[in-house]
């Protein structure tokens, strides 16, 4: 998340692939899973008991045109091994050559000084399979063999009409540009809502917690509070959807997930920072009260 994408003549948002992919990996010369090693901010993190394996910062939740800051405000927690002040000096360590964006999560390795992995969907991967002799919680499988097509095919679905659909809607510059986009938003979540009803278990593939509820949780906890309105995408709420309002609680209340959410920082870095792409979405700063449906005030 962050940092500057390309648009088009007609105002539509080329979102950037990220570009530091590699994998921890038993066996890897580079980069072996080892205790105190790695350095980063994630869900599953929390799930699988790594805190007292990987370290951890949080960033501030204000972006300006510098980029994300690391800070000691409440709420964060500062680069404790570089002692940086913006992400972007994290980037440059590990390239000198790197021109962006400089986005978050970052998986950074303390011993080589270098960026493993900035792709959230590949760290969540690393985490759930390649630092089990270390985790509290082995046992917990959010990439299960036998669930794997699915698991990919709805990642798929998810990623391209829900995730990434949003800002596309939101930070499109033409009208043209944000109709399809935010229609898009709207028919996948009432996909996903079908979907959820006919599901028999708690969890999208039923009783087993996997990496698709995580990815989906991440922009369902935002879409109200924050896309709804912010990113304009506005066609429908979570709380107009009931199967998918209950399964976003059950997600919110397993394990240590509520933990990881921290709203506040969630709404004011959408709506009151200073980068360019944020005041042309919001220029007054003013950040809304509401929650969303399972927050609440």
């Amino acid at each position: 998340m962050g940092g500057a994408d390309d648009v088009t003549k007609k105002g539509e948002v080329i979102l950037k692939d990220s570009q530091f992919r590699n994998f921890v990996k038993k066996g890897d010369a580079e980069f072996p899973p080892e205790k105190n090693r790695y350095h980063l901010t994630l869900i599953v993190r929390n799930l699988k008991g790594l805190e007292d394996v990987v370290g951890l910062s949080i960033v501030h939740y204000l972006m300006s045109d510098d980029g994300w800051e690391f800070s000691d405000a409440p709420g964060c927690i500062p680069d404790t091994v570089n002692n940086f002040k913006f992400i972007r000096e994290l980037y440059h360590q590990s390239d000198p050559n790197y021109s962006g964006p400089f986005s978050v999560p970052v998986l950074y390795d303390t011993k080589t000084k270098k960026i493993v992995n900035n792709e959230s969907s590949e760290i969540v991967r690393m985490f759930n399979s390649e630092f089990n002799e270390f985790s509290t919680s082995p046992e917990l499988d959010l990439y299960p063999e036998a669930l794997r097509s699915q698991i990919d095919e709805w990642n798929e679905v998810i990623n391209n009409g829900i995730s990434n659909g949003v800002y596309k809607a939101g930070l499109a510059l033409t009208q043209d540009a944000y109709e399809p986009s935010a229609k898009l938003v709207y028919e996948t979540m009432l996909k996903v809502e079908d979907f959820v009803a006919k599901v028999p278990g708690p969890f999208l593939f039923g009783e087993a917690l996997t990496e698709t509820d995580i990815r989906l949780f991440t922009t369902l906890i935002r879409h109200d509070p924050v896309y709804y309105f912010h990113f304009k995408c506005n066609l429908t709420a979570v709380k107009d959807l009931p199967n998918l309002s209950l399964w976003l609680k059950r997600v919110y209340d397993h394990g240590e997930i509520k933990d990881t959410v921290n709203m506040d920082h969630i709404k004011k870095f959408y709506y009151s920072s200073t980068s360019k792409t944020h005041l042309q979405v919001n220029p007054t700063g003013v950040v809304p009260l509401y929650n969303g449906p399972i927050i609440g005030k």
